[in-house]
């Protein structure tokens, strides 16, 4: 078993990362975190998990008061569920970033 772990910076100010973790064997992923963060008031804040906790593929939300919304995502296998977690994410990151920091203006 293969287990791939990177960072990946999605930001040019290297403010904003994509978080990578899986556990892969003979080309199928058997488990994986994939989970954008990003630097707000001099601190890593994990706004959106996808994971495969639970043993079931899913997408975390995560809220600055520390409310979590767990969202099942619906996929034939995790290969196609890992490849969609990381398409999400470097599409809509700022779009998850700005949210984020409007529920911190509420708190």
């Amino acid at each position: 078993m293969n287990e791939i772990t990177f960072l990946f910076s999605l930001s040019p100010t290297l403010k904003d990362r994509l978080r990578v973790s899986a556990k892969k064997e003979r080309g199928s992923i058997l488990g994986f975190i994939v989970q954008y963060e990003s630097w707000i008031r001099n601190k890593w804040h994990p706004i959106i998990r996808y994971d495969t906790a639970h043993g079931f593929p899913h997408k975390d939300v995560l809220h600055p008061d520390g409310r979590t919304d767990k969202q099942p995502i619906y996929f034939a296998n995790y290969n196609l569920a890992f490849t969609h977690a990381i398409q999400d994410i470097k599409i809509l990151w700022q779009w998850y970033k700005e949210s984020y920091k409007r529920e911190m203006k509420n708190d």
